[in-house]
């Protein structure tokens, strides 16, 4: 429980170092979510048919990667739902995650162990400050996508962050060696870890996958565009049929056989009978934007992200 105290500590040792560059940033691209300041009390609703549609923040790419930056654009775009990637949890709330391929070696920790505690104390106070600002907003983060650690301390900090976020899952890529170890923690705390597949590591439907068999809260962020470039065309909906019990959410976004990312519509990816699907049998799966297709150059990822939103209203209406 964080104490009164605590809370005025971290407003004026993060929100100074974290918030305020990060708002004068935004501010002067004139980005910052209206409710930031209280002047408009309008919630977005991408709920359609009982089926919840978010987007991962991924697909606001190139532009500031800030909490407030990318909660604007969510709104922009009418939607209330979504996964959030680590660069605004970090930026929000002072967390270094720990990178690789080529992009640093950072790690979580402070630099010192007696600092650990009251810095993390700090920081899941953040994070909890964080979801405040998106479920004022009518935004829910189902989902956080943040690194993992090497140490099990670091990885037992990750799902405090996604508790503190009021996460229901972490998605990460998918490895089964890892998730053999994510598993105890992801049962004590209660929160799933969703894997991601690419095109080489997608679920198995002849026989039982094997992260099945892990346990109860080790599951699926199943992305079907990937699924049909990987299957050479099949469809991903035995898939789904399948393993529903098990898949968390989806990244939706539409590819062809031979790979090509395109326009919703144009593609070989069945985005509208995967969500007519979801709306028939009434699963709770997240169904996730993920914007991957070249942005025309007369548009912008708002845009193009408002138009695959739309694609999935007339889909379910």
């Amino acid at each position: 429980m964080v104490t009164k105290k605590t809370h005025f500590s971290i407003e004026n040792r993060l929100t100074r170092r974290t918030l305020l560059g990060g708002t004068a940033l935004v501010a002067a691209h004139g980005l910052l979510p209206r409710t930031v300041f209280g002047a408009d009390d309008s919630k977005p609703n991408s709920v359609f048919g009982g089926v919840r549609i978010g987007c991962i923040t991924y697909s606001y790419r190139g532009g500031v990667d800030t909490a407030e930056y990318a909660l604007d654009c969510l709104r922009k775009d009418g939607l209330s739902e979504t996964e959030l990637m680590d660069g605004p949890i970090g930026s929000f709330a002072g967390i270094v995650f720990r990178r690789g391929r080529g992009r640093g070696n950072k790690s979580q920790e402070p630099s010192f162990d007696a600092e650990r505690p009251k810095v993390r104390e700090e920081q899941l106070a953040k994070c909890e400050e964080l979801r405040k600002m998106y479920n004022d907003a009518g935004v829910n983060i189902h989902i956080h996508k943040c690194p993992f650690g090497q140490t099990d301390d670091a990885i037992d900090f990750n799902f405090q962050i996604a508790k503190a976020l009021g996460c229901k899952a972490i998605t990460t890529e998918r490895n089964d060696d890892l998730a053999k170890r994510l598993a105890p923690f992801a049962e004590k705390h209660k929160i799933w870890v969703a894997f991601h597949n690419h095109t080489n590591n997608i679920p198995t439907i002849e026989n039982i996958d094997p992260l099945m068999q892990i346990s109860d809260y080790i599951g699926f962020n199943l992305d079907i565009g990937h699924y049909v470039a990987g299957t050479k065309g099949k469809s991903p909906i035995p898939v789904i049929e399948k393993y529903h019990d098990k898949i968390i959410s989806l990244h939706l976004k539409d590819r062809t056989a031979d790979g090509g990312n395109l326009p919703w519509g144009q593609g070989q990816t069945p985005i509208k009978e995967v969500l007519q699907l979801l709306k028939k049998e009434k699963w709770p799966i997240y169904a996730d934007i993920e914007l991957e297709y070249k942005v025309p150059a007369d548009s912008d990822a708002v845009k193009e992200v408002a138009k695959c939103m739309e694609y999935c209203k007339q889909a379910l209406a």
